[in-house]
């Protein structure tokens, strides 16, 4: 529930400025996004008497004045770009601009119960910018593969394929630095060897879960799902039945799991094995039952790390 004693403010962020919008009060303002202005910032919120602010992801432009209000004593709120537009939806507001933005996310995080949320972790940003470095040399490499298969030229194949090579050789150096990265934090080590006892689970998929999910072993399995984009949601009306999909959530961690889930539930994980068995013997099709497999993946990942205990077969509830 939320408390009224609580002033909140809502920033919507851009890459160059703030638009700034305390709860129940029409006077915003705007600052720079720079140091100097998150100093500015931190010094009116203060004033104002603000003890919670509300900030929508937008891919890191809202890291540094989360982390300078953070270090000021304020609680930061991290808010989904989706969570704003439905709180938008719900109020029936059309109108957009940065200023109307920022008042959404103020009201949206004024009624938001923030008890046993966690507070943005500074360690995963350096982890976070790595990982998706990976992630975008590996879709270079998809692309020089799609490219290989239309070039006929051998000259032509011998550039691309060198190309290739390249770029295989950097992601696997990039993926063991990375890991070395990770691994001067001892809980986060902890985490990824917890993490790496799951068959079908290897170095990058493990990487993936531990760095994209910082609430790994910390949330139930359903949260754990919906967090990743991997919960399913029912389309229903009157006599309308629709399909059952996912969507939403954490899309490259999602990624990585769907692309774990064929491996896993054809050659390394026996419960993943029957499960994907049981499903199709269902009439599920294919994408659905590796679905359900990348969800379950996920499920055992926050299991382990929940118990502190390696993987056993049997061990957890399939």
């Amino acid at each position: 529930m939320a408390n009224p004693t609580i002033l909140t403010a809502g920033i919507d962020t851009s890459k160059s400025k703030l638009d700034i919008a305390i709860h129940g009060r029409s006077d915003g303002f705007t600052v720079a996004n720079d140091a100097a202005g998150w100093k500015r910032l931190t010094g009116q919120l203060a004033k104002a008497g603000v003890h919670r602010v509300g900030i929508e992801a937008t891919g890191g432009y809202e890291r540094g004045v989360s982390r300078q209000l953070q270090a000021a004593g304020i609680l930061v709120v991290t808010l989904q770009p989706l969570q704003v537009k439905a709180f938008a939806r719900l109020h029936l507001k059309r109108a957009k601009s940065d200023r109307i933005d920022a008042v959404l996310i103020a009201a949206c995080t004024h009624v938001l119960d923030a008890a046993g949320k966690m507070a943005p972790d500074p360690r995963f940003d350096a982890l976070s910018d790595h990982l998706t470095f990976i992630e975008q040399v590996e879709e270079d490499i998809t692309r020089i593969k799609t490219r290989l298969e239309h070039i006929h030229d051998k000259r032509l194949r011998g550039i691309a394929s060198n190309d290739l090579k390249k770029q295989e050789k950097r992601r696997d150096a990039e993926i063991q630095r990375l890991i070395v990265a990770l691994r001067v934090h001892d809980d986060l080590s902890t985490r990824f060897d917890l993490v790496l006892s799951i068959p079908g689970i290897g170095e990058r998929t493990a990487l993936a879960l531990v760095v994209r999910m910082p609430e790994l072993g910390q949330v139930s399995r359903e949260q754990a799902a919906a967090l990743a984009g991997l919960a399913p949601f029912v389309r229903e009306s009157g006599q309308q039945q629709g399909q059952n999909h996912i969507g939403g959530g954490r899309e490259r961690l999602r990624r990585s799991l769907y692309l774990a889930a064929l491996p896993a539930a054809s050659h390394w994980n026996t419960e993943l094995m029957a499960l994907y068995a049981r499903l199709k013997q269902r009439g599920k099709c294919h994408r659905s039952a590796l679905v359900a497999c990348a969800r379950k993946l996920l499920v055992f990942a926050n299991t382990v790390v929940q118990r502190g205990t390696p993987w056993e077969k049997r061990s957890i509830n399939a």
